[in-house]
């Protein structure tokens, strides 16, 4: 079966779209670039209820948004009260005990554990442990590179 100048010209509405997406996946400018992140060089942020070490936040070659932090919480401590956004979540939980409460259910997860929540899904974190705990929290998805 041939192609006729007529298929080719029908195709470009679905072409457009495509386009805009391809420098993001060839790993466009705005892409973060591959690099290792130091633990004891990134400096410690106080704040009222938790210490963060800020690793890295933009847009993957994929072109997602992708933000990376660590935080550690002290006991009975929380960085903020249940919340929900458009990007998804991962909690590694590095040292401690923590409760992680996704749309109203608790789950409790030691060293070495992970949590995960999904887009728009109602999420908060609390140490309920009597050491400080220490996670790795990564975000993915519309917005995470802009969140504090």
């Amino acid at each position: 079966m041939a192609i006729t100048r007529r298929d080719i010209f029908a195709m470009i509405p679905a072409a457009v779209p495509l386009a805009s997406v391809l420098p993001a996946v060839a790993g466009g400018q705005d892409a973060l670039p591959s690099a290792t992140f130091e633990f004891d060089k990134l400096p410690a942020e106080r704040h009222d209820r938790v210490e963060v070490r800020h690793i890295m936040k933009g847009k993957l070659a994929t072109g997602e948004s992708v933000e990376v932090h660590e935080s550690t919480l002290p006991p009975n401590g929380y960085p903020h009260p249940p919340h929900r956004h458009a990007h998804s979540e991962m909690w590694l939980i590095r040292e401690g005990t923590v409760q992680l409460t996704i749309n109203g259910t608790t789950h409790i997860i030691g060293p070495g554990g992970m949590g995960f929540v999904r887009s728009n899904d109602e999420h908060g974190i609390r140490n309920v442990g009597s050491v400080p705990a220490n996670y790795y929290v990564v975000a993915i998805g519309p917005g995470a590179d802009i969140q504090a």
